[in-house]
């Protein structure tokens, strides 16, 4: 399995036949500065949405229509994909699981909110924020948290799903901050590796994940930040 952190919250996960973007928040995106879209995108077959805000939706449109990859989002913001001339959807929601070719997808709970403005300033919902936890075929499985705050049902997800690494917001303001993200995966989770994200790109939002890294001293999670760009293998 490789895992490339793209800045902000979007990763891309390639592992067998399934190469997955997730939250594909390229464009505008002050963390992606410097990565070349096009690798990024190469060969993709999945692209995996938390939420319905701009800043995870990013470009699956315009990616989704030149790769003709599978486009998995909760049931209000798939319909609003498919608005955009998007037709190779899947749609669930919370506590559901969708089975895809090598690895299946559940929506967990997240605690956080999900709509988007458009142009003519109407505010519209895009179904419930979520979290993702992604099983493969004998191989590590990751919770992709989304946008949180910690919440103590992370036991329960813990307890049914047993997730090995976690990509876990550490950033504030719009999600859990450092030090509460650490409580948190110290708490709930038995996570072997936590690899935090939602930091760095914008000014009001913490630059380093420093709160979070200090957080988990004496933990038996081995915390890994890489840089933007920066491919992990597992």
């Amino acid at each position: 399995m490789k895992i490339t952190w793209l800045g902000h919250s979007a990763f891309r996960i390639e592992i067998g036949k399934a190469k997955i973007l997730l939250d594909p928040f390229l464009t505008h995106n002050p963390s992606f500065t410097g990565q070349d879209a096009k690798d990024v995108a190469s060969g993709i077959t999945h692209i995996l949405l938390t939420h319905g805000h701009g800043d995870h939706v990013g470009d699956t449109v315009a990616l989704a229509k030149a790769t003709g990859a599978v486009v998995l989002a909760n049931a209000d913001l798939a319909a609003w994909l498919g608005s955009k001339g998007l037709s190779r959807i899947e749609a669930g929601n919370t506590g559901g699981t969708i089975s895809f070719d090598g690895f299946s997808a559940t929506f967990t709970n997240a605690l956080h909110s999900s709509a988007q403005i458009t142009e003519d300033g109407v505010s519209h919902a895009l179904g419930n924020a979520n979290g993702l936890m992604l099983h493969f075929d004998e191989e590590a499985s990751i919770l992709a948290m989304g946008d949180t705050d910690i919440f103590s049902d992370m036991a329960l997800i813990n307890e049914l799903h047993q997730p090995d690494i976690g990509f876990v917001p550490v950033g504030d303001r719009f999600t859990m901050g450092g030090a509460v993200a650490a409580l948190a995966c110290q708490r709930y989770f038995n996570f072997k590796t936590a690899i935090p994200c939602h930091y760095g790109t914008f000014p009001i939002i913490d630059q380093t994940p420093e709160k979070f890294v200090s957080g988990m001293e004496g933990s038996k999670t081995a915390v890994n930040a890489p840089k933007p760009g920066e491919r992990l293998s597992f």
